[in-house]
């Protein structure tokens, strides 16, 4: 018997018995499609982390003070203290002193309530400078961004997150319109473009952005410290170059030593790498709840074949009474058990990607379809039905003619 016999026989043998081999490619069905949704879930969500970390700005390095310590011995968290200043910004964006270092803007946030009429919308106040759109990586949808005489001179000038132009704004064009910002009234100048960005207690589409002098009169504030540095490197490449000069610099200005260090300083890449562990972990873990659905459909085609057999013993002695090798009669359960694992692979991968298209729309979260993993899908079915079907291949290929024809 040749292959092309094999693989009719194999098929006919799969046709006669639609409902069972329906029921066999079922498990492998769930399981290719549950491995496909859940690593397509996990490329998703990393897919998302990076977008919303690249809103922050590129190449960037984001500067945060130290924790405090209150009279009565209360420690506050990283970011509590009053330690980072304007001279501080003003230093790292010298070239001779941190030459890796392409823009710095510093920032003072404040909560406040703006107000347009009888509208009024309580939002995260951002006082920085010119170079604060640059290195946040924004642009405008409308009007434009505050200049350099306007920060000199604390001008009444504001720059509104898309959000928060959407709330003042409903209807008619903000550009120009007066916007009363803590009892002062600003004119707004630019729309930023909705970015997408957001952490746990805001978003970074939510915000007025104007000139740092402005928003310490704004909110009463007369130091120089500011809550955050964002410092923007040449390149991917000098981000190390520019973490290690900003360190070294801080450590003098504030006179500490790294034991003592009053500041700290993140990267894109660190937030991206715990993002990703995470996620990662949460892959992994779904993975192999869909290997277990695997396994289970493997046992399910090893059983079917085994009752088909049991069935067909009378036929595999005919067979072999006929001349058939014992390689010829394992060879032919072998290709019924391999396609069985195909066809539920293909039938799963099907599934799977449609499924990729249509729950984003349900559960609000991306799902990427990897190539890699639909190929390996296609493999890992074929693997399995081929494995499973190996035992009773072998149990019928063990039949003696005479044993099988006395068989009832």
């Amino acid at each position: 018997m040749n292959w092309t016999d094999t693989f009719r026989s194999g098929l006919e043998a799969i046709r006669a018995h639609r409902l069972r081999s329906v029921l066999t490619m079922l498990g492998i069905v769930i399981g290719i499609a549950s491995v496909i949704l859940t690593v397509g879930l996990g490329l998703g969500a990393q897919d998302e982390v990076r977008k919303q970390i690249d809103a922050l700005g590129s190449n960037l390095l984001i500067v945060s003070p130290g924790s405090s310590t209150s009279q009565s011995g209360v420690r506050g968290g990283f970011g509590s203290a009053s330690t980072l200043t304007m001279d501080d910004a003003s230093a790292m964006a010298t070239e001779s002193v941190a030459p890796d270092v392409a823009a710095v803007a510093p920032v003072t946030t404040s909560s406040l309530s703006l107000t347009v009429g009888t509208t009024n919308w309580t939002t995260s106040m951002v006082g920085t400078t010119t170079s604060w759109q640059s290195v946040r990586n924004r642009t405008l949808s409308s009007g434009r961004f505050f200049n350099q005489g306007e920060v000199d001179g604390a001008a009444d000038v504001v720059v509104l997150g898309a959000d928060t132009a959407s709330e003042l704004f409903a209807v008619g064009n903000p550009i120009g319109q007066q916007v009363n910002v803590g009892g002062t009234m600003m004119t707004v100048v630019g729309v930023l473009e909705p970015s997408g960005g957001s952490s746990s207690s805001s978003s970074d589409d939510d915000m007025a952005v104007v000139p740092i002098g402005t928003a310490k009169r704004v909110s009463g504030s007369s130091t120089s410290s500011v809550s955050t540095i964002y410092v923007q490197a040449d390149s991917a490449e000098s981000l190390s170059a520019a973490h290690q000069e900003i360190t070294s610099l801080l450590l003098n200005l504030h006179g500490v030593d790294a034991a003592d260090v009053d500041f700290s300083i993140s990267t894109q890449e660190s937030l991206l790498e715990t993002a990703n562990a995470t996620n990662e972990t949460l892959t992994i873990l779904l993975g192999g709840v869909a290997a277990i659905s695997l396994l289970v459909g493997g046992i399910g085609v090893m059983n079917i074949m085994l009752v088909a057999v049991t069935e067909r013993v009378r036929e595999i002695g005919l067979r072999k009474a006929l001349g058939a090798t014992p390689r010829a009669v394992r060879r032919q359960f072998l290709v019924e058990a391999g396609v069985l694992g195909a066809v539920g692979g293909v039938v799963g991968i099907g599934i799977g990607i449609g499924g990729a298209y249509v729950l984003p729309g349900l559960i609000d979260q991306p799902v990427s379809v990897s190539l890699v993993a639909t190929l390996a899908a296609i493999g890992v079915a074929l693997a399995i039905g081929l494995g499973f079907g190996v035992y009773p291949a072998s149990r019928a290929a063990r039949l003696t003619p005479i044993d099988a024809l006395r068989s009832e």
